[in-house]
């Protein structure tokens, strides 16, 4: 375990495995989904019994973070307990900042059912210095967080650490999903390192802040109710998808420090700041079930046909968030992963399709087997509800046309889908940027017809 001095200078508490060189703490991981965790940087940091003694050792204050409500039945109640240097209401009031391009504003918005296509979105300017909150951009949403029913979908670019700077949303969990660049991810329950074709989940209330090592890029998933959780398996059983064990949750892992800090809250579609005279990444020890998470997509147990005929992709789905509707998402998370294709007399590609849900696609690497060309990795689409989509011509012609035997699909390729029943609104910013020819993918298809008129 490390803590830092009030100088600021890095000091060894103690020399244990997972400790650099240089006296920087390495990330520490526990796995598990959902799992009831105890954590501690400091021995004897958390309570023998209960968890709010008169005086807690080592003279740290007891501080809970509830994610549920109290009365939430207990398979579904979310809290943790903190044991921290100096409780999270030590600080002066909140002030408003400009929102910039991050926004829950879409009633305001013009709707547009056509189809969408981004180009990757474009990295900082040279020269300048951008941090993720800064950097984050809202490119489509729907429902309302104050209501708590809703979610959002962002992309942010940064080039710059946050230094001294820490962000919690208000509103809902945040899911990150990195395209470019790696992250570091400090929170007030330890360090996760977040490479791309991983992901992390870092809930609502959650204080963290996001180092990075250079221009990067990724796609943000916003839900305003409920949690995400594992999607129920039916009849594949008890193993398949995303296991629980693949899942990590960081260990405790503390900073001392008497510095300015500014604390910045997402809170009903905007951003606020206060200023405090310490870090909030005290945390010496915490036990609970509400805590973030990572989880590489390379460990996804893929589910697919092994006959005739297409499986729908929910069988690629990592994460969910229910709406009150049974078998109805706010937002699935859904991968397309590397895998093999066998079935037979099957136009294999993703079929043509209206669906009574939205969809919003991303590519973290390689080439996305129904779109192959302008769709790029740090792009994104937005088919939005009932309207039509599909293969493109040239896809479709190959397809029909190609010999039928077993092959390998999106190697050294993972695109995602952020799939929800809210019909999506997007962003002025948003709608500026769109391909203009995108409906041309879908125009020149020719008539098979070989029936009667």
């Amino acid at each position: 375990f490390i803590f830092r001095s009030k100088t600021e200078k890095p000091k060894m508490a103690a020399k244990m495995p997972g400790t650099k060189p240089d006296g920087e703490r390495e990330a520490g991981y526990m796995p598990g989904f959902g799992n009831d965790f105890s954590s501690e940087a400091l021995p004897g940091a958390l309570p023998a019994r209960g968890n709010t003694p008169q005086k807690c050792a080592y003279g740290l204050y007891a501080e809970q973070l509830s994610g549920t409500a109290f009365t939430a039945p207990r398979g579904k109640n979310q809290r943790s307990w903190l044991y921290r240097i100096r409780p999270s209401v030590g600080h002066l009031p909140y002030e408003k900042l400009d929102d910039g391009l991050l926004t829950n504003a879409w009633h305001d918005w013009v709707p547009t059912p056509a189809q969408m296509r981004w180009s990757p979105f474009e990295m900082p300017a040279e020269g300048s210095s951008v941090d993720f909150v800064a950097g984050l951009k809202t490119l489509a949403g729907a429902g309302d967080p104050c209501a708590r029913n809703g979610m959002a979908v962002h992309v942010y670019t940064c080039n710059t650490s946050m230094d001294k700077r820490a962000f919690y949303n208000s509103d809902g969990d945040f899911l990150i999903v990195p395209q470019e660049g790696d992250l570091t991810l400090r929170t007030e329950f330890g360090v996760l390192n977040v490479a791309p074709n991983e992901i992390a989940v870092v809930q609502r209330g959650i204080r963290f802040a996001v180092n990075v090592g250079g221009p990067s890029r990724g796609y943000v998933a916003e839900i305003f109710g409920g949690h995400f959780q594992l999607p129920s398996l039916g009849p594949i059983g008890a193993n398949g998808l995303a296991n629980p064990r693949d899942f990590l949750t960081p260990t405790a892992a503390y900073e001392d420090l008497d510095v300015e800090f500014e604390i910045v809250t997402k809170f009903q579609g905007a951003l606020f700041s206060a200023k405090q005279d310490h870090s909030p990444f005290d945390v010496v020890a915490w036990h609970g079930n509400y805590a973030p998470y990572k989880y590489d997509l390379a460990k996804f147990m893929v589910i697919n046909t092994v006959a005739f005929d297409h499986a729908d992709p929910s069988i690629f789905t990592v994460l969910t968030c229910p709406s009150s509707e049974e078998g109805t998402a706010i937002c699935d998370f859904v991968i397309f992963p590397p895998r093999w294709g066998v079935s037979e007399d099957t136009f294999r590609p993703p079929y043509f399709h209206r669906n009574c849900m939205s969809e919003f696609m991303g590519l973290i690497k390689g080439s996305y087997e129904a779109k192959k060309g302008a769709f790029l990795p740090g792009g994104g689409s937005l088919h939005s509800t009932m309207t039509p989509h599909g293969p493109d011509v040239a896809t479709f012609e190959a397809a029909s046309a190609a010999k039928l035997e077993p092959e390998r699909v999106a190697d050294g390729t993972q695109a995602f889908m952020f799939e929800s029943c809210l019909s999506l609104k997007t962003s002025p910013w948003s709608q500026k940027d769109v391909q203009p020819d995108y409906h041309k993918a879908w125009q020149g298809f020719k008539k098979h017809f070989t029936g009667p008129k």
